[in-house]
């Protein structure tokens, strides 16, 4: 047996696959040698739509990390009373699968990149900016896929060109620290190379906008645990301010915040508002489609009787992340559904206002499919940044760097409750009526962030890190948990996440698996 990431590295040819639907709408199934590949801007194309094509997999955004990883935090838990054991309840080992396959997949990825950055100058009679183009694409991904790594499994060994042969087993971790390093310097490059988002003109590409944006998100990262490079803070403010000040992509605010994730349903853009997204389209019924469980596993439940969509209903939202929405907050009731459907008409049954553990995340709707489908896999897109995170991280990034919020950091998180409770809408008066008052200091504004991050990004797979980069993960959950002994009773089936919630689930182990071939790796310390 040979160590798999480096079984997945070290393939001396490319594999092609298709998902990003402005990309390719085939899915090529042969195996080329490079020597006679990447000959063409076609063959680049393709090349770097595999790189693309596993944000989608079921194991990454398709599905798993935002129903099964625990990524909702204190926003949510599972819908399902015997699911008593995996990274989804808090409770896993060194040799769980699911976190084997995260592990397994992102490194399939990051080989696929390593390969297109080996090759893509192999023809130089291709416009040189056009293989920049590609090169600036799969550096930031590759950067990107790092950054999850090293934010799920902290160090971990870092590959950065094509692995020759899988005789190479015992590759030691890198430490956090020079992951990111790399990770943003990366970016950096990346971001000269790719195009603007205005040129670009849907979100499933990367663009200046995007790494731009993840670019901040990183360095707040990078500032927080486990690295804790206050530093980066100030770089942080610097890449959000990029996006806001771009005047020619005129990011802004979609004033309807319902509205921005109908469009994902519908496979409508809005690159003002929706910067990233991972592209997902069909239902699974040809192989020229990649489609996700977004709004089946993670939605409203529902059966086949009516055309609303059919959903699993996988997550409940918690009574806490309820009452973190202020009265008049329109996303609440759009976040956390206060409704099912009926199982034949389809018609909205209404929660009585005390029943708070049994609405569904409600985010991502079937019912605004073009075409709502009896079966599970879904065509809605998920969110990876929208521009309202942009303004909260600026704002936590100014509020760090200047020891309290600016007026432009308040004017930023006050843009984004405006729009909350409905004031960017035509016609709304009294606009200012929700925003923060001025005069509050750093620990007051940080806990409006904290706040503001969760109403906003709710179900979006980012409240899990941030939780974690403030330090504050296993508070957090075990708050959550005493409200839950005082709602539903001690030992309830409903608090079983956070009950199992301690330091240790920060991070995940370095799977059994590697360890046994990669006789350079040392697990975890919180996993030894």
């Amino acid at each position: 047996m040979k160590n798999i990431i480096l079984k997945l590295m070290a393939v001396g040819v490319i594999f092609l696959s298709g998902s990003c639907k402005k990309f390719l709408e085939t899915e090529p199934t042969d195996f080329l040698a490079p020597s006679i590949y990447y000959e063409t801007e076609q063959q680049l194309d393709y090349a770097l739509t595999g790189v693309y094509d596993r944000l989608g997999m079921n194991r990454l955004y398709g599905a798993y990390l935002h129903t099964l990883h625990n990524m909702e935090a204190d926003e949510g838990f599972v819908s399902v009373d015997t699911w008593v054991t995996g990274t989804r309840v808090n409770n896993f080992s060194v040799s769980d699968p699911d976190v084997l396959n995260l592990w397994r997949y992102i490194y399939e990825a990051i080989g696929r990149a390593n390969m297109l950055l080996a090759n893509v100058d192999n023809n130089t009679d291709i416009d040189i900016a056009y293989r920049d183009q590609v090169r600036g694409e799969a550096l930031f991904l590759r950067a990107y896929y790092y950054f999850m790594l090293v934010q799920f499994f902290e160090n971990v060994p870092m590959y950065l060109t094509p692995v020759a042969n899988h005789t190479q087993v015992d590759v030691p971790a890198t430490p956090a620290k020079e992951v990111y390093e790399q990770i943003i310097a990366d970016m950096e490059t990346a971001e000269a190379l790719v195009a603007p988002i205005s040129e670009i003109g849907f979100g499933g590409r990367v663009s200046k906008s995007a790494v731009r944006g993840i670019l901040a998100r990183v360095c707040l990262n990078m500032a927080g645990r486990p690295v804790q490079d206050i530093s980066k803070y100030e770089r942080a403010s610097y890449w959000a301010k990029k996006v806001m000040d771009d005047n020619v992509a005129a990011h802004a605010l979609n004033p309807d915040y319902t509205d921005v994730f109908i469009k994902y349903a519908r496979d409508e853009y809005d690159i003002k508002e929706s910067i990233w997204e991972v592209e997902l389209w069909g239902y699974n019924t040809t192989a020229n489609q990649e489609s996700g469980y977004v709004g089946s596993w993670i939605g409203i439940k529902n059966g086949t009787g009516n055309n609303r969509g059919y959903s699993l209903g996988r997550i409940y939202a918690t009574a806490k992340h309820y009452h973190t929405y202020e009265e008049g907050d329109l996303r609440r009731d759009w976040n956390i559904a206060p409704f099912t459907y009926h199982s034949t008409t389809g018609a909205y049954i209404m929660k009585d206002a005390n029943s708070l553990y049994d609405r569904y995340a409600g985010k991502y709707r079937r019912e605004y499919e073009l075409n709502p489908s009896i079966k599970q896999p879904t065509p809605i897109n998920f969110p990876l940044l929208r521009y309202s995170d942009i303004l909260l991280m600026y704002a936590e990034a100014e509020n760090a760097v200047h020891s309290g919020p600016t007026e432009e950091a308040l004017e930023a998180i006050n843009m984004v409750r405006r729009r909350g409770f409905g004031k960017l809408a035509t016609g709304a008066t009294d606009v200012d009526a929700y925003d923060l008052p001025a005069g509050l200091d750093q620990f007051k504004f940080f806990q409006a962030i904290v706040d503001e991050r969760t109403r906003e990004l709710s179900f979006e797979a980012l409240r899990r890190p941030d939780l974690i980069r403030w330090g504050i993960y296993v508070e957090t959950m075990k708050e959550t948990l005493a409200e839950m002994n005082t709602d539903l009773g001690a030992g309830a089936w409903q608090s079983l996440t956070f009950r199992n919630a301690s330091e240790r689930y920060t991070v995940y182990p370095t799977p059994s698996y590697e360890l046994g071939l990669n006789k350079a790796l040392e697990q975890h310390p919180l996993w030894r």
